[in-house]
């Protein structure tokens, strides 16, 4: 197993490893219906040529180049590419507006742009032609063009054979051997819950860290003959590190996923033994799952729940059951948790998740059905992780120990400050909030509130920044109510708000496979934007509230709601890349609408 501890940079880990495995399958993508591979030693090659070609254009040591794709083979090796050229790879997502891209543009000062189909090249040109410093583009596909775009145009091909025809691969693995861990390898702008997305600043140092602290982590897990299959944008410092540069750490094989849409089919095909993700997913997967137990028959129905019902109990009880429970624990791993299993593929050691809070409700679902989830936690400013659950040791309502050579403390606050080479450094171009992020003595203001427990468990309680103080001086925590929410079947997603106000009112989008349910069986309209008008309809979400609010103290309860008929997502901008909920452009959006509700209605 490779000695992390031992590596210079990210691209000197990578060619070790390409080096030992040689032809070995690394990186798979499915096309014309079947999955194809590249080895170890191709990508290397690749990583090379393009290395040498980005050269020969002009990159110098320090340059910056915007990375545009999807989740492909190719993103990997222009990220490597980039780094091995002694450049800073500036991953932007697919999702990003011409405004979005211009912003990373100008702010980063990137000399080359890389961008893989058509689509996205029209918004990354579109972004260059008005850039301050007009980059030069690179296409994987030839862009749709009827006129110049104002802009030099390099086609991915070309790009690699200039590199090959100049035979550079001897000076790129001498540029490669000068790397240092302190380099910068990387800009991360952040997707941002609020105001303009800044670029950290990561180190290899900082990536590297976190491969070593997850590999002490899983390694009872076994580092040998894994599959991930990868499916978070690569330009999400989580994926980034745990999707790309941990699978290098440990020699694994990457699948790309086709689409989310085709995750479960994915799952099925390749049978991947460790899977990132972000809590949406699994609640998705829950939801899912809870909706077909209402179509299969009574007795498959209830060996299901019963499973759930011992599994909840083994995990509340620390593992302990009574004889007969036991026995009849084993009989249900067999009859329903394979089944579960098989459904993620069968050989699945870990889904781990991170992104944001996970409910320990979701959380202890799986895991009493026999799948593992482990939560962790950290921040783009962390590299990202700080801490994560351990195999055996899970505590799904925590985000687990910190992982190795992480320095933790409480602020008097209750802020979360973290100290390690896995902290960013800094914000590009930007000292004074890098001041504020970092103080003198390198400790990393997370912003996030929460404890660590006697065994060092860290469980976090809310964002520092996102807490309500009510009008009566109350702090609320909106994530733990807007958790208890969208965990009821009726409702898909919610926001709530009330700073400052006398109590806490919510805007929430119904599910919309329960609420077309609900008008066949009353006769309505399905529509919509029908239903959140329909008197019996808003009756019926304010039975659903109701049944929230008797969970939670008197300053938590939602005094009133406002019903949205658009979700909330990334193309309308209400939620990040990682679905977390921008709540300032919520508010923005339906400020007049949310302020109504605080008017007296008598």
């Amino acid at each position: 197993m490779l000695d992390v501890r031992a590596s210079t940079s990210l691209p000197a880990m990578f060619m070790d490893q390409a080096d030992r495995m040689a032809d070995q399958p690394f990186l798979w993508g499915k096309s014309g219906g079947a999955w194809r591979s590249m080895s170890w030693q191709a990508v290397a090659s690749s990583v090379l040529a393009l290395a040498a070609g980005l050269e020969a254009l002009g990159l110098e040591p320090g340059d910056r180049v915007a990375l545009v794709a999807e989740n492909r083979a190719e993103w990997a090796i222009a990220d490597l590419a980039i780094m091995a050229a002694g450049a800073i790879s500036v991953p932007a997502y697919t999702t990003n507006t011409v405004a979005d891209h211009l912003h990373i543009l100008d702010n980063s000062g990137a000399r080359l742009v890389i961008v893989s189909t058509r689509q996205l090249a029209e918004r990354v040109l579109a972004a260059a032609s008005r850039a301050d410093r007009a980059p030069t583009v690179i296409a994987m596909e030839p862009p749709p063009l009827s006129q110049s775009p104002g802009v030099e145009l390099q086609s991915w091909d070309a790009v690699m054979a200039m590199g090959r025809r100049n035979g550079g691969d001897d000076a790129i693995r001498r540029r490669i051997a000068g790397l240092r861990r302190a380099d910068t390898a990387c800009l991360i702008y952040t997707s941002g819950t609020g105001g303009v997305p800044k670029g950290v600043m990561q180190s290899h140092g900082a990536i590297l860290h976190n491969c070593r602290g997850a590999m002490e982590v899983l390694k009872e897990l076994g580092l040998g003959d894994n599959v991930f299959l990868s499916f978070l944008p690569l330009s999400h410092a989580y994926e980034h590190t745990a999707g790309l540069y941990f699978p290098i750490a440990i020699a694994a094989q990457i699948y790309y996923a086709e689409s989310v849409e085709q995750l479960a089919a994915n799952m099925a095909e390749i049978h991947p033994t460790i899977m990132t993700a972000v809590p949406r997913l699994y609640e998705s997967m829950r939801a899912r799952i809870l909706k077909g137990l209402a179509r299969v028959g009574r007795l498959r129905r209830y060996l299901f729940l019963a499973a759930l019902d011992l599994g909840t109990r083994r995990i509340e009880r620390g593992g302990r059951l009574g004889p007969l429970d036991s026995l009849a624990d084993l009989v249900l791993e067999r009859l329903v948790r394979d089944k579960v299993r098989a459904r993620f593929g069968g050989r699945l050691k870990a889904f781990v998740s991170g992104g944001a809070p996970l409910s320990p409700e979701v959380g202890t679902f799986f895991l009493a059905l026999g799948v593992r989830v482990l939560q962790g936690y950290g921040q783009t400013e962390s590299a990202p992780v700080i801490s994560v659950n351990r195999p055996g040791r899970i505590r799904i309502d925590t985000v687990g120990p910190v992982i190795d050579d992480v320095e933790i403390r409480i602020a008097d606050d209750g802020e979360i400050q973290v100290r390690g080479e896995l902290v960013m450094q800094g914000y590009w171009r930007d000292p004074e909030t890098t001041a504020a992020a970092i103080d003198a003595d390198g400790w990393l203001r997370t912003g996030d509130i929460g404890v660590v427990d006697p065994d060092g468990y860290v469980r976090i309680t809310d964002r520092k920044r996102d807490i309500i103080v009510n009008s009566g001086g109350d702090n609320v925590a909106p994530q733990r109510i807007e958790s208890f929410l969208t965990l009821q079947p009726e409702i898909a997603q919610a926001m709530v708000h009330g700073d400052r106000r006398p109590h806490l009112v919510a805007l929430v989008v119904p599910d919309r496979d329960w609420a077309e349910g609900w008008a066949r069986a009353q006769g309505r309209d399905p529509s919509p934007a029908s239903l959140i008008h329909d008197p019996d309809f808003r009756r019926e979400m304010a039975r659903v509230i109701d049944r929230v609010n008797a969970q939670l103290s008197p300053v938590e309860k939602i005094r009133r709601f406002l019903l949205t008929a658009e979700e909330f997502s990334v193309e309308n901008g209400t939620l990040t890349p990682t679905l977390k909920i921008r709540r300032h452009k919520i508010r923005e959006s339906f400020a007049v609408s949310l302020e109504g509700l605080y008017e007296d209605k008598r």
